[in-house]
């Protein structure tokens, strides 16, 4: 007898589950999480069911944008590219915890109209249980345009995604998480491209120095800087240079965080219980 461990079932209702929808959109980051969503519905449905949309915006970045249409043509299937203007939108740009779910909902009602113009069945995401932990009030938005998380329906959690990716020899398998730029600004502190632009030329600067994952929350002229343990040597023996480019790019006080990098910092200081959308 051949006994299936906990993860193959969990695998196997993904399958299933796939199966049951026949065609999907998929919103295609080129993070572990959409990309192994997307090399499942390939294998489960076959190509000319599953449609990858990219979606392009002013609070990701454009590197991420064109990665993950060059990863979609290395798994053999076309990205469709779409966009969005957040930073349009005043729900979006008051950066209020309620500000989440009207850029899921821009997202959202996005793939949508690409589902119905396609005449496709299904849209999915790539959340997953780990996401349930945290506060994530675009889930309102998902019920509300019917998008389907089966990623989280299968019970997966990162760390299997990541195990299962690696199996199937997905080249992002072990990729740092992906989020919204805007994750970075303080609740209350309105967004602009400026304070965005601000973030991630920090960010990107302290990556090329060798930091694997590295988040710059702005707290006005202060950089919090969030990196994992191991890279905290790295940031400290490039000090001068990180400060230096830091302040070139308009802080004034540059810091470095000593519980380290942690999804969802700037959570910690609102009181998600009585939050309320409206």
């Amino acid at each position: 007898m051949i006994y299936m461990t906990e993860l193959q079932n969990k695998e196997l209702k993904l399958d299933s589950l796939l199966q049951e929808m026949k065609s999907v959109v998929i919103a295609f980051s080129g993070g572990v999480d959409s990309s192994f969503v997307l090399k499942k519905a390939i294998d489960v449905l076959g190509i000319d069911n599953v449609k990858p949309v990219v979606v392009k915006s002013e609070l990701f970045r454009n590197e991420e944008f064109n990665q993950a249409i060059d990863l979609g043509r290395e798994m053999g299937i076309e990205v469709i590219e779409t966009e969005m203007s957040e930073l349009n939108d005043a729900n979006i740009v008051k950066n209020t915890p309620e500000s989440w779910y009207y850029s899921k909902r821009l997202m959202y009602s996005n793939l949508s109209q690409i589902k119905e113009d396609l005449g496709l069945n299904y849209v999915l995401d790539g959340m997953i249980m780990d996401d349930l932990e945290d506060f994530r009030p675009g889930l309102k938005a998902r019920e509300e345009f019917g998008v389907r998380s089966v990623l989280q329906e299968a019970q997966l959690y990162k760390t299997e995604i990541r195990e299962l990716s690696k199996q199937y020899n997905l080249p992002v398998w072990n990729k740092p998480a992906l989020c919204s730029l805007a994750s970075r600004i303080p609740y209350g502190e309105e967004l602009s491209f400026t304070k965005v632009n601000k973030v991630n030329e920090a960010e990107k600067h302290i990556l090329n120095l060798g930091v694997n994952n590295v988040r710059v929350r702005y707290h006005h002229n202060i950089a919090r800087i969030e990196v994992a343990q191991e890279d905290l040597a790295t940031v400290i023996t490039n000090k001068d240079n990180i400060t230096l480019r830091l302040k070139e790019l308009g802080f004034d006080y540059v810091t470095v965080d000593l519980e380290g990098y942690r999804t969802g910092s700037m959570n910690e200081v609102i009181d998600t219980t009585s939050t309320k959308l409206v």
